[in-house]
């Protein structure tokens, strides 16, 4: 009688386990382990977080964290292998692409922002820069009252059109404002006169002017129109999927490989013409490696 008792309680013990031992995949890690890959989102031209070599192999400091996040999902999924898709972004589709399952993580220069995480999420923060401009020196532009009445580039669907556009209505600048399909062809804008300066964030125009065939002839901005903390997008609402993420670029910090990763991409030559950008990470970034977040607020940085 007393085992008879016993054994609802046994069965009902063993129920409740049952769910924490063999949880069901869902989301991006179902995708991943059902189709056995992972497809990543890169861009052309954002030296040097994600672009092209002159081997046209996708290469940049975004990229090798994402190698690193795939090997973290290889190993939460207990797979022997994962193909690694490709797909090249603009900053017009990246977030289209990642909302319809297009791309699953987005390796790039992405501002990570309150009003993108309504539509995208973001794994920890893994460089912090600045919204500024770049034009010749000859034009002699410090401030941005000194753009009055001039025509700017920007790359379209990004954080730095918007902004611009939103400043030069504030201060009544009347600005001609040109929207770019990428950063290449929005630094081209300014260097053939077309446009008296680009806005973008900073770092992405060090590395543009650095690349340039006459970097003496440039100057980037002094002043500083927005904070911008960069991060690798995935899509919302995938709990399980971020988890795995945020713990690959924890581990990376905590674990000081990103010294060695950071070192490569902005304090080393790089491809392909063997620049260097000599940027020493910045006191905000050190931040985010001594405390990682993710947030999309400014004001944290």
């Amino acid at each position: 009688m007393r085992w008879k008792w016993m054994m609802p309680v046994v069965a009902a013990a063993s129920l409740a386990a049952t769910p924490a031992l063999a949880a069901e995949l869902t989301g991006t890690l179902k995708k991943i382990k059902d189709t056995g890959a992972i497809t990543l989102g890169h861009r052309e031209s954002s030296v040097p977080f994600s672009y092209y070599d002159d081997k046209q192999q996708v290469v940049g400091y975004a990229i090798d964290l994402c190698y690193r996040i795939v090997d973290a999902v290889k190993k939460e999924l207990k797979l022997d292998s994962i193909e690694v898709r490709l797909n090249p972004v603009t900053s017009a589709t990246r977030i289209p692409l990642m909302a319809n399952g297009t791309i699953d993580l987005e390796c790039g220069s992405t501002t990570n922002n309150l009003e993108r995480e309504k539509q995208v999420s973001f794994t920890i923060t893994h460089f912090v820069t600045a919204n500024r401009f770049v034009s010749k020196k000859a034009a002699d532009l410090k401030t941005v009252d000194d753009l009055r009445n001039k025509t700017i580039v920007s790359t379209s669907g990004t954080t730095n059109i918007k902004q611009i556009t939103e400043i030069g209505a504030q201060k009544n600048l009347g600005l001609n404002i040109l929207a770019a399909k990428d950063h290449a062809e929005a630094f081209l804008m300014v260097e053939t006169d077309r446009a008296a300066a680009f806005v973008m964030d900073d770092i992405l125009l060090y590395s543009l002017v650095a690349s340039s065939k006459s970097p003496q002839d440039y100057v980037i901005s002094a002043d500083a129109l927005s904070v911008e903390p960069y991060g690798i997008m995935l899509r919302r609402e995938d709990p399980e999927f971020k988890k795995v993420v945020d713990g690959a670029m924890v581990g990376i910090y905590k674990s000081g490989e990103i010294n060695a990763i950071y070192e490569k991409w902005f304090l080393k030559p790089i491809p392909p013409r063997g620049i260097v950008l000599n940027l020493p990470m910045s006191p905000a970034f050190k931040k985010v490696v001594a405390s990682p977040t993710d947030s999309g607020d400014p004001a944290v940085y």
